[in-house]
């Protein structure tokens, strides 16, 4: 039975999971609005994966199609030593346990823009806003938000992001929930000066690393300078200069293009700047209020899942609500289907090091002898995690 009649549900955030909630809400018959600080669904940003089970998820959105045009083709990673030599090369999916010709890999703005498109004319978007305060009243969650506008929902969904407003409104400061997993990194886009395509190119020492990696248009690279850092940098947030200053210090080596790399970054409009953490929480909802995507469960870029695991737990939260006439019981059978998948895959990133970061210079031995065996770097526990749950089929039960 479908339990969709006068639930009016709002739902903060319009990145991945916050556009995908929505697209399902509205496909069970909820009133849906979302609202997003930015002032429209953002493009550009890095590539990322849609594997196993998320694979499924958009296939049901009817988005495989459009996906695959979108599909950045990456072909081969090659590794570089502290001097710039080729250590060796591999096909993407021997690192990240993908299915090679199953897998897609997006940049993270044709997804959204995918996502928002279907509903863009179905369902309230509220741009340059943001929540300010809400009140759960038992049977209403009342809202004000920054533009002063107040108004009254059944229930209200936090998918916006690692630093959830909505859950330090509910749930408290994020310390409480932050796991941080020992890594820093600064993302943004440069000129392809070096004629790479359809390719990422990864230099390392211990503890560091520098990507080049080609999945922009034909004359655009996206950067990432990534480090290990034992306390997370707080002081650094204060302002990009502050940013930049870190990395380059960190950074110091004239080999391969790291001068460039760090030269770039400076000079970069897209800055990116953020710690490697997850988000580990007892519960994911209070009352009428519940957390979706990173919002509740960040895997971390580490993972290489967190969208994944975003558009599915979206399917689920919808589809649960659809199922359930309370939605006390609704959220409870969503973290009962997700919390397993999403804390699986969460157990992907390691803290310590990984193939992308080692952390020391006995890890980075032993990762480029494994790249020596492409076989050998394949991971069936990232196989396992990414395909971990069989999705119900919400429309033929409700």
């Amino acid at each position: 039975m479908n339990h969709s009649a006068h639930r009016k549900i709002l739902i903060s955030g319009a990145s991945i999971a916050g556009p995908s909630l929505a697209y399902w809400l509205d496909r069970h018959g909820f009133e849906v609005t979302v609202v997003e600080k930015a002032s429209m669904i953002r493009g550009g940003g890095y590539a990322i994966d849609i594997r196993g089970t998320a694979r499924e998820v958009v296939d049901r959105m009817g988005l495989l199609p459009r996906l695959r045009t979108a599909h950045v083709d990456t072909r081969r990673l090659s590794f570089l030593d502290a001097e710039g030599a080729l250590i060796g090369s591999v096909p993407p999916e021997a690192l990240t346990g993908g299915a090679a010709g199953q897998d897609l890999e997006v940049r993270r703005g044709d997804l959204a823009d995918a996502l928002h498109e279907p509903i863009r004319d179905r369902v309230e978007f509220l741009f340059n806003d943001s929540i300010a305060t809400l009140a759960d009243r038992g049977d209403r969650v009342e809202v004000a938000f920054d533009s002063g506008i107040r108004r009254t929902f059944d229930l209200v969904i936090g998918a916006d992001g690692l630093h959830s407003n909505t859950r330090r409104l509910v749930f408290g400061p994020e310390e409480g929930f932050h796991r941080y997993l020992g890594h820093v990194f600064a993302g943004f886009t440069l000129p392809n000066e070096f004629g790479l395509a359809h390719e990422g190119a990864v230099w390392n020492s211990p503890g560091r690393a520098a990507v080049l990696y080609a999945h922009e248009p034909a004359d655009r690279l996206h950067g990432f300078l990534a480090f290990g850092q034992q306390e997370p940098p707080y002081d650094a947030f204060r302002s990009p200069e502050a940013q930049c200053d870190l990395v380059a210090a960190t950074f110091p080596e004239q080999a391969w293009h790291v001068p460039r790399l760090v030269a770039a970054m400076r000079e970069a409009d897209d800055l990116f700047f953020d710690v490697v953490s997850q988000i580990h929480m007892p519960v994911w909802s209070r009352g009428r209020v519940a957390l979706a995507g990173d919002a509740a469960h960040a895997t971390s870029f580490l993972s290489g899942q967190g969208s994944s695991v975003a558009l599915v737990s979206a399917y689920l939260l919808a589809g649960e609500l659809a199922r359930h006439a309370d939605h006390a019981d609704a959220f409870a059978a969503y973290e009962r289907q997700a919390r397993p998948f999403a804390e699986r895959n969460q157990a992907l990133a390691a803290p310590g090091g990984t193939v992308l970061v080692p952390g020391t210079q006995e890890l980075l031995d032993a990762r480029n002898e494994a790249l020596r065996d492409p076989a050998a770097v394949h991971s069936g526990q990232k196989q396992a995690a990414h395909n971990g749950l069989v999705l119900p089929d919400y429309e033929r039960d409700v």
